[in-house]
């Protein structure tokens, strides 16, 4: 009985070091490239996932599941020791669906909850460039920004569905990148 123990100890210690290395592992190659340009009384914001789009996701929109790119885009300051402070947030999402029946792709960019665009295309490199690639987004108002500040932007990326087990209670196919600024007004 002892021994029967110490077997199931081991393999539940096993198990749940493999579960947490398993669930913290470091994105693959998805990278988010940023450029912040303060222009008048807007930051724009230009940033891509080039890795997004993955053999797996093109599977699955193939399929007739709809996928969301879902971007965290935030703006904030640093401040020495202590919690860098957030200044404002904006949330980008695009969805695509596919219709296997006129083999059409149905894409949809929103902003912050409101569709900005929809439009259907059967040119999925058009697509591809639309759900990873953001130019020029008016996120911000400079109005709430210090002159001769240093403030960056960072932007957290997931998509759905992805390949995650259904389970696990965080989602791991994130992506996160920044990019400084520094805000000198005209």
């Amino acid at each position: 009985m002892r021994r029967q123990r110490r077997r199931w100890g081991g393999w539940l210690a096993g198990a749940a070091a493999v579960w947490l290395a398993w669930g913290s592992a470091p994105l693959s190659a998805q990278s988010v490239r940023i450029t912040p340009v303060a222009r008048g009384e807007q930051v724009l914001v230009t940033f891509e996932l080039s890795d997004a789009y993955t053999d797996q996701v093109r599977a699955a929109i193939e399929s007739g599941l709809t996928a969301t790119f879902t971007y965290d885009v935030e703006l904030r300051r640093a401040t020495p020791l202590w919690v860098d402070r957030m200044i404002d947030v904006a949330r980008v999402a695009a969805s695509v669906t596919f219709d296997n029946l006129t083999r059409r792709y149905q894409v949809s960019i929103m902003r912050d909850g409101r569709v900005e665009e929809s439009w259907v295309t059967e040119d999925e490199d058009a697509v591809r460039r639309a759900v990873t690639f953001f130019n020029r987004l008016p996120l911000f108002s400079t109005r709430k920004l210090e002159p001769n500040a240093e403030y960056y932007i960072r932007v957290k990326a997931r998509t759905r569905p992805h390949n995650a087990l259904f389970f696990l209670p965080w989602d791991r196919d994130g992506a996160l990148g920044s990019a400084t600024f520094t805000f000198l007004p005209q």
